[in-house]
């Protein structure tokens, strides 16, 4: 009973941090489109204090500045990618969610690939092995009863 009940308030703890990172009613902006156009960018920049967080879930103060900035540029007139530029010159590559291919970034874009040419290398490797494992001569006595075998059945 006493593991349910700490199930059940991590359960609640966790249910209502993400309640609380939610836009309040003074973030949300009256120009649905804007709207929708700023919960996209929130979930495209990170929380420059928070771990792998986007500023749509964070939860932090300065999360939440990110947020006032980006529906300001937003009612300035500024594009997606010009909100994007605007905060990655002011924070960093680490403010976007999604790094751009840099030579910084090469390692980060190519690990992903290096390690699945590697693991289909390896496992062409092993299935290659295996079969010339298998590919072993019969001696004499075993082609014999083989035939053997193959008369008694009718397939010779």
């Amino acid at each position: 009973m006493m593991r349910f009940s700490l199930i059940l308030l991590a359960l609640l703890i966790s249910l209502s941090a993400q309640a609380l990172a939610r836009p309040g009613p003074d973030e949300i902006m009256d120009d649905p489109e804007l709207e929708a156009r700023a919960m996209v960018l929130y979930r495209q920049l990170r929380c420059v204090v928070c771990q792998s967080q986007s500023i749509g879930d964070s939860n932090a103060d300065l999360a939440s500045d990110m947020r006032v900035v980006v529906r300001e540029r937003l009612l300035a007139g500024d594009s997606d990618a010009e909100v994007r530029a605007y905060l990655q010159q002011r924070y960093g590559d680490y403010v976007l969610m999604l790094p751009p291919v840099q030579a910084n970034t090469l390692v980060l874009w190519g690990f992903p690939i290096v390690l699945l040419l590697f693991a289909g290398g390896l496992a062409f490797f092993f299935v290659r092995r295996q079969d010339q494992a298998g590919e072993t001569e019969l001696s004499p006595e075993e082609e014999a009863q083989l035939a053997a075998l193959k008369r008694e059945e009718g397939l010779e």
